[in-house]
C-alpha cells in the first residue's frame, strides 16, 4: 500500500497500521456504550406489559391492565427523545472539546441513570411513570452522546483496510446488547416465577400479579449499567484521536507522541506541516457556509435521510415486535398468562429473535463491509428489507392462520437480518468517514439525530397506526387505526424509498479519511 507523502506521518502510520491488539481494545471499550446502549433502548419493550399489569390493573377488568395511550409512547418514547438531543448536542461539543474528554461524560450519565430508571419512586402510577420517564429521558441523552464519538473515535483510531468492519464491530456490539436484554429478563422472570407461583389471570385476577413483580422491571432496567460501568477505567486510559490533536487542536507534537505509543513506532512531529495545514483556507469553511453546501451538502441529505427513514422502519419493528408475536399467536393471549410468565414469554421471543436474525446480521457486515463496500450493502439490505416487508404485510391473513406461523416469523427475522446486514450498520459507518476531522463528529451527530427522528415517528406512529381498524378491537384508550396489515405496507413503501436516497451517499471503502472526506491535507487547494 502506498504512503501518501502529502498527508501527515502520524495519519499514514495509522492509516497503513497492521491490525492490532489496540484495534480490539478501541472496539471493545467503543462497543461496550453500544452495547449499554441497546439494551437500555430495548429493554423498556420487554417490561412495558408488565407495567401495565402493575399499575393499571381494575379491579373490574376482564383482561390485564395496560398502559394508557399516552404513557406508552412516553415510556417507549422519551429515551429516543433524550437520545436525539444527545447527539445533536455531544456530536457538537465533541468537535469543540475532543472526542475523549466528552467520551467520559457520557458513560457516567449513562451509568447512573440506568440505575436511577430502575429506582423510580412514587405512591401513584402517575408518580412512578413520571420519574422513570424522566430518568430514561436523561438516559437517552448520555445514550445519544455515545453514537457520534464511538463512531468517530473508531473511525479515527482503524486503518484504511479494515476500518469499515471496525466501525462496524463497534455498532454489532448492539446486538448483543438487544440479546443480553432478553436472557436478563428471562433468568430475573424465571427465577421470580419459580420463587412466587401465581394463578393465571384468567384463573384469579388479583393473585396473577405478585407485588413482588414490582422488583422485575426495575431489576431489568438497573443491569444495563453495569458493562458500562466495567469500561469507565480504559475510556478514560484512552488517548486523544490522532486525528482531532493534529487537525483540530493542531498540536502535531502531542499526536506524534501519543499514537507513537499506540503504535510502538517512532513518529515525526511535523509540525511546520501542521502549521501549513492550520493556514489553507480551505480548510476553514463551516458547517453553516456555501462551501460545506457545496462539498458535502448532498452527503449529510443522504446519511441523514436514509438513516431517518431506516429508523423509522426498524424500531417499530423492533419495539413492537411483541404486538405482532401477540397477533400471530406466538405469545399467548395476556389472560392465559400471570405477570411473570409474560415477561417471559416476550424476552423468550425477543431472544429468539436476536439471536436467529438480528446478531447475524450485524456480524454479515463486519466480514463485508470492506470486500463489496458500503454502498452495495446498504442498497441491497433496503431492498430486501422492502421485499420482505410486503410479502408479510400483503399475504397478511395468511400469515395469522395456525398453520402459517413458523413462516410469518422465519420471513419476519428476515426483515430484521437485511436491516442489520444492511442499512442499520452502514448509516451508523458512513458519516464518519466522509465528513473533515473538524465537523466529523457534528455530522456523525446530526446524521443520527435525523435516525432517531425516524425512530420517533415509527414509536409513536405505529402504536396508533397498528391499531385495529375496528373500533371494538382497539387497545383500551386508543383510536382506530390502519391495522398491522397497512402498517406493513406502510413501512415497506419506506423502506423503497431509503433505496433511492441511498444514491446520494458516496461511497468511502480503502479510502483514507482525508481522500473520503476531500480535506487537502498537503497545504495545496
Amino acid at each position: 500500500m502506498a504512503v501518501d507523502d502529502n498527508n501527515l506521518q502520524v495519519l499514514n502510520a495509522l492509516d497503513l497500521a497492521k491490525t492490532q491488539l489496540y484495534h480490539f481494545t478501541a472496539i471493545i471499550i467503543a462497543g461496550m456504550g453500544f452495547f449499554t446502549d441497546a439494551y437500555d433502548l430495548f429493554s423498556i419493550s420487554l417490561v412495558t406489559k408488565l407495567l401495565g399489569r402493575l399499575y393499571y390493573t381494575k379491579p373490574d377488568l376482564l383482561k390485564p391492565g395496560t398502559l394508557p395511550p399516552v404513557v406508552s409512547a412516553s415510556v417507549t418514547g422519551v429515551a429516543l427523545v433524550g437520545t436525539l438531543a444527545g447527539q445533536l448536542f455531544f456530536g457538537w461539543l465533541g468537535d469543540k472539546m475532543g472526542r475523549k474528554k466528552v467520551y467520559g461524560m457520557t458513560l457516567v450519565l449513562m451509568v447512573v441513570c440506568s440505575v436511577a430508571s430502575g429506582l423510580s419512586l412514587g405512591n401513584t402510577p402517575k408518580g412512578v411513570m413520571t420519574t422513570l420517564c424522566f430518568f430514561r429521558f436523561w438516559l437517552g441523552f448520555g445514550i445519544g452522546g455515545d453514537y457520534p464519538l464511538s463512531a468517530t473515535i473508531m473511525s479515527e483510531y482503524a486503518n484504511k483496510k479494515t476500518r469499515g468492519a471496525f466501525i462496524a464491530a463497534v455498532f454489532a456490539m448492539q446486538g448483543f446488547g438487544i440479546l443480553f436484554s432478553g436472557i436478563v429478563a428471562l433468568i430475573t422472570s424465571a427465577g421470580f416465577d419459580h420463587a412466587y407461583k401465581a394463578p393465571t389471570f384468567a384463573e384469579n385476577a388479583a393473585l396473577s400479579t405478585v407485588p413482588q413483580a414490582d422488583y422485575i422491571w426495575r431489576i431489568i432496567l438497573m443491569f444495563g449499567s453495569l458493562p458500562a460501568a466495567l469500561t469507565y477505567y480504559w475510556r478514560m486510559k484512552m488517548p486523544e484521536t490522532a486525528r482531532y490533536t493534529a487537525l483540530v487542536a493542531k498540536d502535531a507534537k502531542r499526536a506524534a507522541q501519543d499514537m507513537g505509543r499506540v503504535l510502538q513506532v517512532e513518529i515525526e512531529s511535523e509540525e511546520a506541516k501542521v502549521e501549513q495545514i492550520s493556514r489553507d483556507e480551505t480548510n476553514q469553511f463551516g458547517l453553516f457556509s456555501w462551501e460545506f453546501v457545496r462539498r458535502h451538502g448532498l452527503h449529510l441529505f443522504g446519511t441523514c435521510s436514509t438513516w431517518f427513514l431506516l429508523d423509522i422502519a426498524f424500531y417499530s419493528q423492533n419495539l413492537f415486535q411483541k404486538d405482532v408475536f401477540s397477533a400471530v399467536g406466538w405469545i399467548p393471549k395476556a389472560p392465559t398468562m400471570n405477570a411473570v410468565q409474560e415477561v417471559y414469554k416476550i424476552a423468550r421471543a425477543q431472544t429468539l429473535i436476536a439471536l436467529c436474525s438480528t446478531v447475524p446480521g450485524y456480524w454479515f457486515t463486519v466480514a463485508f463491509i470492506d470486500i463489496i463496500g458500503r454502498f452495495a450493502i446498504q442498497l441491497m439490505g433496503f431492498f430486501f428489507m422492502t421485499v420482505f416487508m410486503f410479502a408479510i404485510a400483503i399475504p397478511y391473513h395468511h400469515w395469522t392462520l395456525d398453520a402459517n406461523r413458523i413462516g410469518f416469523i422465519v420471513m419476519y427475522s428476515f426483515t430484521f437480518f437485511f436491516a442489520n446486514f444492511g442499512p442499520n450498520a452502514t448509516t451508523f459507518v458512513v458519516p464518519a468517514e466522509i465528513f473533515p476531522a473538524r465537523l466529523r463528529s457534528t455530522c456523525h451527530g446530526i446524521s443520527a439525530a435525523a435516525g432517531k427522528a425516524g425512530a420517533i415517528v415509527g414509536a409513536y406512529g405505529f402504536l396508533y397506526a397498528a391499531q385495529s381498524k375496528d373500533p371494538t378491537k382497539t387497545d383500551a384508550g386508543y383510536p382506530a387505526g390502519i391495522g398491522i396489515k397497512n402498517s406493513l405496507i406502510v413501512l415497506g413503501c419506506i423502506n423503497a424509498l431509503g433505496m433511492l436516497c441511498t444514491f446520494c451517499v458516496p461511497e468511502s471503502k480503502g479510502k483514507s479519511l482525508e481522500e473520503a472526506s476531500q480535506e487537502t491535507i498537503s497545504g495545496e487547494a
